[in-house]
């Protein structure tokens, strides 16, 4: 026992040596028969110091194009919320990246920010295409990804928040009823907001991908996962976070009941006096002024030192349940 332990050990320790900066890609998975090209990013391990890099309204801590260190990777993909872009999560890629994982995020095409600005926003077909999104997405980084040959396909993870939530459960085998949503509107809380007609409501079949073997779950859309039928089939390991304010349609009472109706049960965390953007990335000053929604948190809740928190628990369970929880 002594001698696998030290074996784990030493295989963690060799997987995260080297790894200073998070080095930079942006990409587009082609168009198939599937969905429409796919604008992505990606950070993985560099051994240069990192750079500050504007990229949008987004700064950045990383290295474009940096030679990729290490190999037999680990791979998160990460799934944004409604309105947001592989770069809402930016600080967490980086973290991960930093200490030795491969991370992607993309851009879902029906309701990532610019669409939304363009007015090209159909909700439900986003809700139906997100699990698709994330499975090509896999599919080409095993395939045909440069850095394909890096990676350990059977050290895959995901990271998703709010829709991306929503996307990781189904990924993981849940079946939405979708009977249940709400569209979004202006009340915060989502209650008095229009339910989907009945005869508009998507029926399957989900896509699932039984790739993924971990989860980092946070304030999803989980109201369409009314009762523990439609989740019974999720039972890889899931880290579960939620907001103790909740908002923009995520009732914290409604990620309560999922945490409660997992069949495995969740590593749960309630994060006290956060709003549901809290798990956005730290906005810089100019974005702040101009999306004052998804930048401000309430009094007393100080976003940056929540991340360095967030990030190094994230970091944790991706380790434990990738690199220590799987034989090299």
């Amino acid at each position: 026992m002594l001698i696998k332990k030290f074996v784990v050990f030493l295989a963690s320790f060799c997987f995260a040596v080297g790894a200073h900066a998070a080095g930079l890609k942006v990409f587009e998975v082609p168009a198939d028969d599937d969905g429409p090209a796919l604008k992505a990013v990606q950070w993985s391990p560099c051994a240069q110091p990192s750079q500050r890099i504007e990229l949008g309204p987004f700064v950045l801590d990383a290295v474009r194009d940096c030679p990729l260190a290490g190999n037999k990777l680990p791979l998160i993909v990460i799934s944004h919320g409604f309105g947001g872009t592989g770069l809402s999560h930016h600080d967490t890629a980086e973290a991960l990246a930093d200490a030795g994982f491969m991370v992607v995020a993309l851009n879902h095409p029906d309701d990532n920010a610019i669409t939304l600005a363009s007015n090209r926003s159909n909700t439900l077909a986003a809700l139906v295409n997100r699990p698709q999104d994330i499975k090509r997405l896999v599919d080409y980084m095993l395939a045909f990804s440069a850095d394909s040959t890096a990676i350990d396909a059977r050290r895959i993870g995901f990271y998703g928040f709010s829709r991306g939530g929503y996307t990781g459960l189904v990924l993981g085998g849940a079946s939405p009823d979708f009977r249940e949503l709400r569209l979004p509107c202006q009340d915060p809380t989502g209650m008095t907001c229009e339910r989907v007609a009945p005869q508009l409501a998507p029926a399957g079949p989900w896509v699932h991908d039984p790739r993924i073997k971990a989860f980092v779950i946070a304030d999803p859309l989980s109201d369409v996962f009314p009762g523990k039928e439609n989740i019974q089939a999720v039972t890889m390991p899931i880290q579960l976070w939620s907001s103790q304010n909740g908002g923009d349609g995520v009732l914290p009472a409604v990620v309560d009941a999922l945490a409660a109706n997992l069949p495995e049960k969740p590593d749960f965390h309630v994060v006290p006096d956060a709003g549901h953007f809290a798990f956005l990335t730290m906005c810089p000053p100019a974005m702040a002024k101009s999306a004052p929604k998804i930048c401000t948190d309430g009094p007393g809740f100080d976003r940056a030192a929540f991340h360095q928190s967030f990030n190094a628990q994230v970091l944790t369970f991706f380790r434990q349940q990738l690199v220590e929880g799987i034989s090299p």
